[in-house]
């Protein structure tokens, strides 16, 4: 039992390496993406009406695509590959791709015909700006069809996942990165709005994803063929996790969605503040609890659907540990560095120190929630794996709940940045929820050793957190210098307090330190060189 165990942790974390090397691209080249349109675009009008426009294809994708879709899928195809033959899983793809595609197709129409009122109930501030209005909704038309690509790519990416296959998945959103900064570049000149470009950019970076996962689906084995069958049992399972899936997994989305409608009646500016405060919230968030959580997930349900609970319990208290370690120094990091990170990642051209120091405001008070958002995702994939959808949805319910409120309460003396806050409550309820109820289902799964750990990892982000705050005594930071200046006093700050925090660590003898640099170096081996799931 123990080798099992040791087995399906190293698993675990290997699989968490490989999708946080690939999803670290991924998010440079998300970061080289937005460093790009705030230099063309700033921070405006016309860049509030294409991230309104953005977000409803987007939040759809992670509504119906890799959030409900992947957590959904993956048990219930699991659970065929354990107990069924592959044939008869491959099988159960096809009828879930060929309903997947009618149904996204019905979805993309009705969004193209009906964006008028879908950026109307969205940005509602925006209708007394006939220009911004017509812009938005503009743009919301072109890119719908994205949705149709992305949650097909989203299939993919639960089909290679449950066969342990995760770098091509992760890697994906590459194409779409790349695609809208060739778009800015060599695009914008071309069109009267020369924002459309982006707009291009997503559709031609949404195909490309999907085209990418293709080989890698020939490989297991798997061809899609139109199979229309609504008796399958498959179907049912699927369909009774997905419908409060789509909810549930979601619900952050939802509630920087919902400060995204409030940030509309805010001053100019605000929707794009939250904006790239959150992009560069997902950085540390897909690295790590994404790659974690997405790491799990296939474990999870290996061990529920063999009734293995206690061996569930052990994986999930070492899942939490491993991304817990990496998350909280990331955590105090955005904290203390808000203003640099932002100001040295998208000050420039047309986004000026103003934008960059109210964007950091934002970013403080996204960062305060950070590690519930991380918690949160490894919950939810404990709770699918073991086929219940009722718990994540209920605290889903009650969080988004609290946000609405709290963003009410927040949002005018604090403006956008009570927004933001309001967020962070949000998540921190769902994870004590969402706790609760899990203890309640399969008995206490942390123990004292858990503990022990987690109060050592933040002793040592403390430790890395004087460090930094030293070298703000003896050097404080100036938004006024030069870019060089401001990048090497960042790049001085964060390797000065990332030293502090791994020595921390080490004397501290926490484990996680061990299997982080076993990992740095079986990638560094010759013959482990290559990522493959």
């Amino acid at each position: 039992m123990a080798e099992e165990n040791s087995s399906e942790k190293s698993k675990v974390a290997k699989a968490a390496g490989i999708v946080g090397a690939a999803t670290m691209v991924s998010r440079i080249f998300g970061l080289l993406r937005d460093i790009v349109i705030a230099a063309f675009f700033g921070a405006g009008w016309k860049t509030d009406a294409f991230w309104v426009a953005y977000r409803i294809p987007n939040m759809l994708r992670r509504l119906l695509g890799e959030g409900a879709l992947t957590i959904s899928f993956v048990p219930v195809f699991t659970e065929y590959l354990q107990k069924k033959t592959r044939q008869q899983a491959v099988e159960l793809a096809s009828v879930i791709f060929t309903l997947l595609s009618g149904f996204l197709a019905i979805i993309t129409l009705a969004g193209i015909i009906l964006s008028p009122v879908i950026v109307g109930l969205i940005a509602p501030g925006f209708i007394s700006e006939p220009q911004q209005f017509n812009l938005a909704v503009f743009l919301n038309r072109l890119m719908f069809p994205y949705i149709f690509f992305i949650s097909l790519v989203a299939l993919c990416m639960g089909i290679l996942n449950s066969f342990r296959h995760f770098s091509a998945p992760a890697l994906s959103p590459v194409m779409l990165n790349v695609a809208m900064i060739a778009s800015a570049f060599l695009l914008k000149d071309y069109f009267a709005e020369p924002i459309t470009a982006l707009a291009i950019g997503v559709l031609i970076g949404g195909f490309f994803q999907l085209v990418m996962q293709w080989p890698f689906l020939l490989k297991y084995g798997v061809k899609f063929k139109i199979k229309f069958d609504l008796r399958h049992p498959g179907l049912r399972q699927i369909g009774y996790l997905f419908i409060p899936a789509v909810f549930s997994a979601s619900v952050n989305t939802l509630n920087v969605f919902v400060g995204t409608i409030l940030a509309s009646l805010l001053p100019y500016g605000s929707v794009t503040y939250l904006f790239y405060a959150d992009r560069v919230m997902e950085l540390p968030l897909g690295v790590f609890a994404i790659a974690v959580g997405t790491a799990t997930l296939p474990s999870f349900s290996r061990q529920a659907t063999n009734n293995n609970t206690s061996e569930l319990k052990t994986s999930l208290s070492f899942s939490l540990r491993l991304m817990l370690f990496l998350i909280i120094p990331a955590m105090i990091a955005l904290i203390a560095l808000n203003q640099p990170i932002i100001s040295v990642l998208f000050q420039r051209g047309a986004f000026d120190a103003t934008a960059s120091v109210l964007t950091g405001q934002a970013l403080f008070c996204y960062a305060l929630g950070l590690w519930a958002f991380a918690v949160v995702r490894i919950f939810l994939s404990a709770f699918y794996s073991l086929q219940d959808s009722k718990w994540p949805m209920k605290a889903a319910f009650i969080s988004f709940g609290v946000n609405i409120l709290a963003s009410v309460i927040l949002m005018y003396p604090l403006k956008h940045n009570g927004l933001a806050l309001a967020n962070s409550l949000a998540v921190t309820v769902n994870v004590f929820v969402l706790a609760a109820a899990l203890k309640k289902k399969i008995g206490p799964f942390l123990d004292k050793e858990f503990y022990k750990a987690i109060l050592k990892i933040i002793i040592a982000s403390l430790v890395m957190l004087a460090a930094i705050l030293l070298v703000s005594i003896y050097h404080p930071w100036n938004i006024m210098v030069g870019f060089k200046e401001k990048l090497f006093y960042l790049l001085s700050v964060i390797s000065l307090g990332g030293i502090a925090f791994l020595v921390s660590a080490y004397l501290l003898k926490i484990p996680e330190v061990k299997k982080v640099i076993n990992l740095i170096k079986q990638r560094f081996r010759p013959q482990q060189g290559r990522f493959d799931g």
